[in-house]
C-alpha cells in the first residue's frame, strides 16, 4: 500500500475508533447499575463467555496488570457478583466464576447493551454491517497474532 494512503488510513482509522469508544463506553456507563465500573462488568462478562478463569488470563485478556484484575475480581467478590475456587490440583491456584446473583446482573446488562447498539448497528443494511464486522474481526484477530476471530471469542 502506498505510503500515504496508508497514513490518511491510519489516521481516519484513530479518529473514528477514538469517538467510538469515548461515546460508547460513556453510552455504557450510563447504562450500569450504581454498583458497576465498565471494567467490572467486562470481566463479569468474559466469565459469563468462558467460564472458570484464572485471574491471570484476565490480566493478558484485558492487558492489564494482575494487582488491576485482583483489585477488579475482590470488588466483584464483595459484591457477590463472583466466587473464587482453589484448583483440585494445585490449591495455589485460584479460578474464579460468576454467582447466580453475578450471571442475572450480567444478563439484564448485556440485554441493555444489546439494545443500544442495535439502535445504531440498524442504520446499516445487512451487507454493509456484515462487511464492518468481517473487516473488523480480521483485525482483532490480526492484532491477536492468529489471524482469526471466531464467534466463540470476546
Amino acid at each position: 500500500m502506498e505510503p500515504t494512503l496508508l497514513k490518511q488510513i491510519i489516521n481516519r482509522y484513530e479518529a473514528a475508533d477514538f469517538i467510538v469508544h469515548r461515546r460508547l463506553n460513556a453510552m455504557i456507563r450510563d447504562l450500569m447499575t450504581d454498583t458497576l465500573t465498565v471494567d467490572q462488568f467486562s470481566a463479569l462478562r468474559y466469565l459469563r463467555l468462558n467460564g472458570k478463569t484464572k485471574s491471570s488470563e484476565l490480566a493478558d485478556i484485558f492487558c492489564v496488570g494482575k494487582s488491576s484484575i485482583t483489585a477488579i475480581m475482590t470488588r466483584l467478590f464483595d459484591k457477590d457478583l463472583i466466587e473464587r475456587f482453589p484448583d483440585e490440583r494445585d490449591r495455589r491456584v485460584i479460578y474464579m466464576d460468576l454467582t447466580p446473583e453475578g450471571v442475572r446482573l450480567c444478563e439484564l446488562l448485556e440485554e441493555r447493551i444489546q439494545t443500544l447498539l442495535a439502535s445504531y448497528i440498524t442504520q446499516f443494511d445487512a451487507p454493509e454491517a456484515l462487511r464492518f464486522i468481517e473487516t473488523y474481526e480480521k483485525l482483532a484477530g490480526r492484532m491477536l497474532g492468529n489471524g482469526e476471530w471466531g464467534v466463540e471469542k470476546q
